[in-house]
């Protein structure tokens, strides 16, 4: 049995130790924001945070998340996830919308400690998070826009 904290609530969940995150997210606790893309942490569609930071959940195994904050799609919060968010309406960068999740973890991870990326330091953060609709310019221009709004 594991404690799970899941967007700032206690969950007890009863399963294997190598069951990877994603999955307890999205079949027992019904966060299905988290989306699977590839499983082996390559596509990015699957990041959530754990004590603040962008994981893949595919490939974090439940038994090593311990006593970390888990934070997910649903439940980012605060004045850097309402930015992005924000600016991902504003410039209107959801195409087919299946990566965006991932993405939007990712960039509001980058935001967190880099209030003034560059073209290279959002390049780098999101390295990993594949969309398959090309939309990676105005992903670009959303960071850049949300960083603008939070200055």
């Amino acid at each position: 049995m594991f404690k799970l904290t899941v967007n700032g609530t206690t969950h007890e969940v009863d399963a294997d130790p190598d069951m990877p995150l994603l999955w307890v997210l999205r079949d027992r606790l019904d966060k299905t924001g988290t989306k699977y893309g590839c499983g082996i942490a390559q596509c990015g569609a699957c990041t959530v945070h754990l004590d603040g930071q962008p994981v893949r959940s595919c490939q974090t195994r439940i038994g090593d998340v311990g006593t970390g904050a888990i934070t997910t799609i649903e439940g980012v919060s605060g004045r850097v996830a309402e930015a992005v968010q924000g600016a991902w309406r504003k410039l209107d960068v959801v195409q087919c919308g299946y990566c965006q999740s991932g993405q939007i973890m990712s960039a509001i991870g980058l935001l967190s400690t880099n209030p003034k990326p560059s073209d290279a330091d959002i390049d780098g953060a999101l390295d990993g998070n594949i969309c398959r609709c090309g939309t990676y310019q105005r992903i670009r221009a959303a960071i850049h826009e949300a960083a603008r709004s939070l200055a």
